[in-house]
């Protein structure tokens, strides 16, 4: 296959998932758990950092912030302090695409089942982890003020079991669950290269 004819395809695949990234998320956001919405759109974002490669996958992920960000979904934040919520959002979104693309680029080439299932596990660790460490750089006193009127404990508490460990929980799930499907449309995608 030329080398023209495979940026068109990447770029055809790239523009799909970009579709599917917007459209599950303003979906997703009426899918709650806690305060926040279920992200649906990792698994696009493996699919394409897979299928596309990692560039592909970090596009993703910041298409994925930004639909965050029109969605509503980080109003409370964006209320405390634009530029931390701004900047953490897009941060997240970008580094889960570009970690989920790197893991499968660096495992495939031995195993294509165990980088697809190291991709979608290492998606929603970095893109929680990434939060995580925006909601400790901007958003601290917010978040202790949250959680002490909700009754929680500490901060660390209302973190963990307020804000992120659910959402975690259904986001890693939903990638695992779903990563035999990512295989399969991968195969696919390769078998019809050939």
């Amino acid at each position: 296959m030329s080398n023209t004819k495979k940026q068109t395809e990447r770029l055809a695949l790239g523009a799909l998932f970009t579709a599917l990234v917007i459209i599950l998320q303003l979906i997703g956001s009426a899918i709650r758990l806690g305060p926040f919405s279920i992200s649906l759109v990792l698994v696009p974002i493996v699919l394409g950092a897979a299928l596309c490669g990692y560039k592909i996958g970090g596009f993703l992920g910041l298409v994925f912030g930004a639909a965050v960000l029109i969605s509503g979904d980080a109003g409370a934040f964006l209320a405390v302090d634009v530029f931390g919520t701004v900047l953490t959002v897009l941060a997240k979104g970008l580094c889960c695409g570009l970690a989920a693309g790197l893991v499968y680029k660096a495992l495939s080439r031995n195993n294509t089942y165990l980088a697809v299932i190291a991709a979608a596990i290492v998606c929603p660790i970095v893109n929680t982890g990434v939060f995580l460490l925006g909601c400790l750089v901007f958003f601290m006193e917010a978040l202790t003020q949250w959680g002490t009127a909700l009754g929680f404990p500490n901060v660390g508490n209302y973190i963990i079991y307020g804000v992120v460990g659910g959402n975690f929980l259904v986001e890693m799930g939903i990638n695992i669950i779903l990563a035999p499907v990512i295989i399969r449309v991968i195969n696919i995608v390769k078998k019809n290269k050939v």
